[in-house]
């Protein structure tokens, strides 16, 4: 999120509502969530290594071209963000469903007993 801000003048009014939108939620809600994931699917940031160019430039330069240079319009930049909202929403669903982990030294105590 510290990237943020120099990314809202980028683009047109919709893109600054959804950085807007992302900065003013609270630390760690799915909109910040959703916001980051954006842009990491867009600049492919699971495919840079630290040796890389993109890396070398620095993640700050490197959403900063993503954004600029994307194609589309802002009105699907704002889709592709409501579809990364979606996949946060359903990921946190599915974690509150599963049991919470047992520590494994109470595992332990169970079987002695």
């Amino acid at each position: 999120m510290r990237v943020a801000p120099g990314l809202r003048e980028l683009r047109g009014r919709r893109w600054r509502r959804l950085v807007d939108g992302a900065i003013e939620a609270e630390d760690g809600s799915p909109e910040q969530l959703a916001f980051g994931l954006l842009l990491i699917r867009l600049a492919g940031c699971l495919t840079c290594h630290p040796d890389s160019y993109r890396a070398l430039r620095g993640c700050t330069l490197c959403a900063t071209h993503v954004i600029r240079r994307h194609r589309s319009q802002d009105d699907d930049l704002a889709e592709l963000y409501q579809r990364a909202l979606a996949d946060i929403q359903v990921f946190l669903t599915e974690r509150q469903e599963m049991p919470p982990a047992v520590p494994e030294p109470a595992l332990r105590q169970a079987d002695e007993a």
